[in-house]
């Protein structure tokens, strides 16, 4: 494990002070043997920022986040559905929402049905309900109704045509550059994901292997946004490159050391029959 992914699930505390916030923040946590990713917060904030204190319920990679409006929505929801301050909250919506955005974000073919869509929104208006005293709730719950209510045809400013599919008295459609700037925010998402992936992990499964080769053609497929990622685009490279050189290492040091293998396969046996 590397000293960064230890740090993440594992915090010393320096001082008295940050062991009873450190404390506080645990009797707080709903999932008591889940992981706490330390490495979110900075603790000698803990007293005076009550965010630092919130990223400490949510996953990795909150490091820099300094407020609500820099994080993305899993941020949010893990915050919601592990700190029991928001108790109050039907975990059931919440964890239905957390469900369809790691569906939206691994699709394999990454993209989604119609009949998805409009299901994940029923969902957030499920879950924004329960925000109905939040003022700032119903604005959103509107635009994300009417986000969600569109088909995705693209309208060209200046052009007469109604865009296909779309019914004139809805004026429900979505702007190409609208619609560009959603798909970069999910990709850029996807792409934090893979990179955190890869520092916490030696050696990435073959599943993950597969989402960053997914990720890969989808980029290349699209020439604007292979233009806009081309850094990330040899990132990913790089990082491939990364793995399968180590998996390479890892078959040659079986095959030059097969009894270590049958050493760990009879105690692997062992250890099942005595359990």
């Amino acid at each position: 494990m590397r000293g960064k992914e230890r740090y993440a699930v594992s915090f010393q505390p320096a001082c008295s002070l940050c062991a009873q916030w450190k404390q506080e923040i645990l009797n707080h946590h709903t999932n008591r043997h889940g992981d706490v990713h330390w490495g979110n917060c900075k603790p000698w904030l803990w007293p005076s920022n009550s965010w630092e204190l919130a990223k400490a319920y949510m996953p990795r990679g909150q490091t820099n986040i300094s407020g609500p409006e820099e994080c993305d929505a899993v941020a949010l929801l893990n915050l919601f559905n592990f700190c029991d301050h928001f108790s109050s909250i039907n975990k059931k919506k919440i964890k239905e929402v957390i469900t369809c955005r790691n569906e939206l974000m691994h699709s394999s073919e990454m993209k989604v049905s119609s009949l998805w869509l409009k299901e994940f929104g029923k969902k957030i208006q499920n879950l924004l309900n329960e925000f109905e005293n939040v003022p700032e709730v119903a604005a959103a719950g509107t635009k994300i109704e009417k986000l969600l209510s569109s088909d995705w045809a693209v309208c060209v400013p200046g052009e007469g045509d109604q865009p296909d599919g779309l019914e004139e008295e809805t004026e429900v459609y979505l702007t190409e550059s609208q619609i560009h700037e959603i798909e970069m925010e999910l990709i850029r998402q996807r792409l934090e994901e893979i990179y955190l992936l890869a520092e916490e992990q030696e050696m990435l499964s073959a599943e993950n292997l597969h989402r960053i080769q997914m990720v890969k053609d989808f980029l290349k497929d699209n020439s604007d946004l292979n233009t806009s990622f081309e850094a990330d685009l040899q990132r990913l490279e790089g990082l491939e490159k990364e793995m399968q050189s180590q998996k390479i290492s890892l078959d040659e040091t079986k095959k030059e050391n097969p009894e270590e293998e049958t050493n760990e396969a009879c105690l692997l046996k062992k250890i099942k029959l005595v359990a």
